[in-house]
């Protein structure tokens, strides 16, 4: 059943941000991760949210090939070097 990674990312840093992003390029892929939506929030429609916060949505073939990606030494060593950067939810969805 596949599984997706939805994340929510206010950047603090851009400049420290933009590392981290280098760090995780492509390294989805090697989990089986397709990157479907990449971008910033254009408007809150309902409740509440920020304007401008990233939303990312990563589509994984299983939930355990995406707890592989997130689990994976090459992306906890990036996700250490976002401390300071940026505020990120991940979660995962199954279905």
């Amino acid at each position: 059943m596949p599984a997706y990674i939805v994340a929510t990312v206010t950047i603090l840093d851009q400049d420290k941000f933009k590392t981290y992003g280098a760090a995780i390029a492509g390294l989805s892929e090697k989990f089986g991760g397709e990157p479907l939506v990449r971008g910033p929030v254009a408007e809150v429609l309902e409740g509440d949210g920020i304007v401008g916060e990233r939303v990312v949505v990563t589509r994984f073939p299983d939930a355990d090939a995406a707890r592989g990606y997130i689990g994976s030494a090459e992306y906890r060593a990036a996700a250490a070097n976002r401390v300071g950067a940026a505020v990120v939810v991940m979660r995962l969805i199954e279905g």
